[in-house]
């Protein structure tokens, strides 16, 4: 028991220790900024091309979804995410280890993966369990009392996606990190795969509709700038100049329109999709919800419970009784609690 409070400790301080330094060094690595970042990208595209332009620039709830931006993803991982995660798995690790006498952490082959190849299965295995997750919390009951607080918003935007009951990083966070550590996914890796999860996030909660050419021109982009700045760490980009970097940026973004575009609808979630997931009314047969997908598409497509009936940008958005639904930070926070 000692050992598992220890790595508690541990995983605290180290995660305490990495905010402050990415907060007060920034680097291309600091999530912080990235967060910052990212939000003002698509604040900006909602004031430029708003989908639904009678929808007002600060919506409703727009500074309550901001404050659960930063709760969710700093203050509460500060206090417990981080450390509890490392607890869990290294408790699994030693019970697999225990029943089977098999150490899955230190036989994992990806060990040997280049970056690229961890990064690309780290993204598509989280998305898969976010999937299955994402689908328990609509088909069980207590742990839809959580998701309401997600489903209360009555105005999409991008800091919607950010509107969750802290349950959920106990839940859903904790679930979806396990696997990926399991396998030897580090911070590093994680970092990148939740920046792009993050920036798909903002996108499919966002108040714009764009065409597949240019969502995945900037899916291109976003991989040009991974590889300029050597995050994959490929030996040909070390020495790249700053011309060079502009040049690999727009060379990726270029060809993934010339490939990914037709596809990108299939592939992606959007806008269009994701409303349809927050609608007030749906038929009988779907009352458990659709569109569970959080950036990939596909799972909804194979698993058939993607859902676009029409277009869907005035559709009326929450769940029966919304309108009783606690509108303050604290109360949704309980609910489910009491």
């Amino acid at each position: 028991m000692e050992k598992y409070w220890e790595i508690f400790i541990n995983g605290y301080k180290g995660y305490a220790n990495y905010l402050w330094t990415e907060i007060t060094q920034p680097t291309w690595h600091s999530y912080f900024y990235w967060l910052i970042l990212v939000s003002v990208f698509f604040f900006v595209l909602e004031v430029v091309i708003p989908w639904r332009k009678k929808q007002a620039i600060f919506r409703k709830d727009f500074w309550l979804d901001a404050f659960y931006m930063f709760f969710n993803f700093f203050l509460f991982s500060l206090i417990i995410y981080n450390a509890a995660s490392d607890v869990v798995v290294h408790l699994l690790n030693d019970g697999i280890k225990a029943v089977l006498n098999f150490d899955l952490q230190a036989m994992n082959p990806m060990q040997n993966f280049p970056l690229w190849a961890v990064l690309l299965i780290g993204m598509l295995v989280r998305d898969f369990v976010q999937w299955w997750i994402h689908r328990l919390l609509h088909r069980v009951d207590w742990l839809w009392e959580f998701h309401k607080v997600h489903h209360s918003v009555e105005e999409m935007g991008f800091a919607a996606q950010l509107r969750y009951h802290w349950m959920e990083n106990v839940v859903y966070r904790s679930l979806e990190y396990i696997p990926l550590a399991l396998l030897g996914i580090g911070l590093y890796d994680f970092f990148i795969i939740h920046i792009f999860s993050l920036a798909w996030g903002h996108y499919n909660h966002s108040n714009i509709s764009i065409s597949p050419k240019i969502t995945s021109g900037i899916l291109g982009g976003l991989i040009g700038i991974i590889l300029a700045n050597n995050l994959l760490d490929v030996h040909i980009f070390n020495t790249i100049s700053f011309i060079g970097k502009i040049g690999v940026v727009l060379g990726t973004s270029s060809l993934a329109i010339l490939l990914l575009s037709p596809i990108m609808k299939m592939m992606f979630n959007s806008p269009e999709m994701h409303i349809w997931h927050h609608s007030y009314h749906l038929p009988e047969e779907r009352r458990y919800g659709v569109n569970f997908g959080l950036t990939l598409a596909i799972w909804d497509y194979l698993f058939g419970t993607a859902y676009i009936p029409h277009n869907g940008r005035d559709i009326k958005l929450g769940f029966p009784d919304v309108e009783d639904f606690p509108k303050d930070f604290i109360k949704q926070n309980l609910n489910g609690i009491r």
